[in-house]
């Protein structure tokens, strides 16, 4: 389609109460019904949107439209479109109230007309008030006028994204039993296993795995990537890399290729290096990771005094021993190691052994007296 402009007429939702969400921000598969139409126009080659509606729901909108949209007075739209489009020619998509873009007939919600045509009927009628001559209908949206036509519909825009995912050569095994955001984006030969949910711009890239119950929301994750009842917020992860399972991606994280982040890790506002691994039991927060890092089991980066959050600085090849706290802000050198069970406060050097424990001492005979003693009592 060789349209650059698309005029969006959206209804008067402003009577609605403060606590009720307009028809046009309620969300299909967790995305809002402007954002993911939005986006169809522009994959439709729609460069230039004006967006109708009341002056009192602008500052709603703006989020969820492209950033140089044109919001227009719906009370002054014949005028502020006509200054708009003056001294253009071409085309110009028109939608009329709220619509899913979810390849069926419009019936008339959606067409394409000449600007002329367009600007005739803005200046006869004050208004856009008629249908532009030689206007054509377009496929692909369906209007939807309240609530219940949106949960009757909602079925249907599912089957649609999934679909468009399976004719991408994505594997759904059950798509009964996955959710996928209109947003989101997955390679050819993925695997989405049952109970999947997917949501915000998550990027999935090739031939990875992901699930079975996995959530991931706003994140990016690299080609033959395995993510295993597991969950991420906004974080990116890496090619060849193993999540999960039970693990858990905060905000802001960034694992490499080649890692593998076990059961119950968690990770926060970090950044793991290639081919580093953290099997299992594990918090690593606040923290910059080298590359080829083995965190023992039961690690914990110490990062927040309760007043302030600090850093922890990993080195290249660092062997952390189980159970080790690393009090932030502390840093361990390339190559260095951490011996089993220490709390470590200071910085530790390039190529040494941190050791941050109680040297152990063993009574000889005192568990024989101790039961002897006890058993007297008894």
């Amino acid at each position: 389609m060789d349209s650059k402009a698309a005029i969006w007429f959206l209804p008067d939702d402003i009577a609605l109460t403060n606590d009720k969400t307009p028809l046009m921000l309620q969300s299909v598969m967790f995305c809002p019904i402007l954002t993911w139409t939005c986006a169809e126009l522009n994959a439709m080659g729609v460069g230039r949107l004006f967006v109708v509606s009341d002056v009192r729901v602008h500052e709603l909108l703006r989020p969820h439209i492209p950033w140089d949209a044109v919001l227009v007075d719906g009370a002054r739209h014949a005028e502020e479109l006509l200054e708009h489009l003056k001294g253009k020619d071409g085309e110009v998509v028109v939608l009329n109230g709220v619509v899913l873009p979810v390849g069926v007939f419009s019936g008339g919600a959606v067409y394409r007309a000449g600007i002329p045509a367009v600007r005739r009927v803005l200046k006869e009628h004050g208004a856009f008030a008629a249908f532009p001559e030689g206007a054509e209908i377009l496929k692909g949206f369906l209007p939807v006028g309240d609530e219940e036509e949106l949960r009757a519909a909602l079925p249907m825009c599912r089957q649609k994204i999934l679909q468009k995912h399976l004719d991408n050569g994505v594997v759904i095994l059950d798509t009964n039993n996955c959710y996928i955001d209109p947003r989101v984006t997955i390679g050819s030969g993925t695997v989405i296993l049952p109970g999947t949910i997917l949501r915000g711009e998550t990027k999935i890239g090739a031939r990875c795995t992901i699930g079975p119950n996995t959530m991931l929301t706003g994140c990016t994750v690299g080609d033959e990537t395995e993510v295993n009842a597991s969950q991420g917020t906004d974080s990116r992860i890496g090619s060849h890399t193993n999540v999960g399972p039970f693990a858990y991606l905060r905000p802001n994280s960034t694992v490499g290729d080649h890692v593998k982040v076990g059961d119950f890790v968690e990770i926060k506002n970090s950044v793991i290096g290639d081919g580093t691994k953290i099997s299992h039991l594990t918090y690593v927060g606040d923290s910059d990771v080298g590359e080829r890092v083995n965190f023992g089991c039961g690690t914990v980066t110490t990062n927040y005094d309760g007043f302030k959050k600090y850093r922890c600085t990993i080195g290249d090849d660092v062997f952390i021993g189980c159970n080790t706290n690393l009090v932030a802000p502390v840093a361990l050198g390339n190559g260095s190691y951490t011996a089993a069970g220490s709390t470590i406060t200071r910085d530790v050097p390039a190529d040494a052994l941190g050791v941050a424990r109680a040297r152990q001492e063993n009574k000889d005979g005192w568990a024989a007296r101790n039961r002897e003693a006890k058993g007297k009592k008894k």
